[in-house]
């Protein structure tokens, strides 16, 4: 069947039906199976791999050996979870393999602490990176109710005391304390819901990338036909 054609009742199927489909030869559910974990493999593995192309590559074999396996699949697992564990698997052995191509000596002999802060801290893209979560903060300190916002850039920025800051604003230390903790607490609510916007589109599973593998790892399993029985 070509991939991206419809699929049918094939795509609506549980995950074990769709493993006992796929593992019978069915193409369609094979393409169902990589469809609906495609981005969890690709963020599992990019997330150890650093590389989208590396990543790629390794979900494709990841398929290759599920599919190869599938007989032995009995659901004690979920198949996400199952499928996942492979690509981590893969990823990790393509990491290692790389770690010893390039001789990389073991964090635990090369790591220096003080470097690495001052590598961070340092240098045009520390700069640029200190800058833009200034300036997001900043944002979101003018979003706040303007009592709350006094108190914490006199608390937070100033660093003064509760009562220098009550002293201040003609309020009552109480009253101090309460705000601040509400201006921490939508602070913290903001900058959250623009990490979760971020983390939705992180590394994103673009329709041609999805695409990309399905066709591949189905070019690849049709020369193997029907997984063998276990055993």
């Amino acid at each position: 069947m070509r991939p991206g054609a419809a699929l049918g009742s094939t795509s609506q199927g549980s995950d074990l039906e769709l493993a006992v489909r796929a593992a019978r030869g069915e193409g369609a559910a094979m393409e169902a199976i990589m469809r609906r974990h495609n981005r969890t493999l690709f963020r599992a593995a990019r997330s150890i791999l650093k590389s989208d192309s590396e990543a790629e590559d390794a979900v494709q074999e990841a398929y290759v050996r599920a599919y190869q396996a599938l007989p032995a699949f009995r659901g004690d697992a979920s198949l996400g979870t199952w499928l996942t564990r492979i690509a981590v698997n893969e990823a990790l052995a393509r990491l290692r393999r790389r770690r010893r191509d390039d001789k990389v000596v073991a964090l635990d002999g090369a790591f220096d602490p003080d470097s690495a802060a001052s590598a961070s801290a340092g240098g045009p893209e520390g700069g640029l990176m200190r800058e833009e979560l200034r300036t997001l903060l900043e944002q979101h300190i003018d979003r706040l109710p303007p009592a709350f916002r006094t108190v914490f850039v006199l608390r937070a920025l100033e660093e003064m005391s509760v009562d220098e800051v009550a002293a201040s604003l003609e309020v009552a230390p109480a009253t101090v304390r309460t705000r601040y903790f509400r201006a921490r607490a939508l602070l913290r609510e903001g900058l959250e819901r623009e990490i979760d916007l971020a983390c939705a589109d992180a590394f994103s599973f673009a329709g041609a990338r999805c695409d990309r593998i399905v066709v591949a790892v189905l070019f690849r399993i049709r020369g193997f036909g029907p997984p063998p029985p276990p055993g």
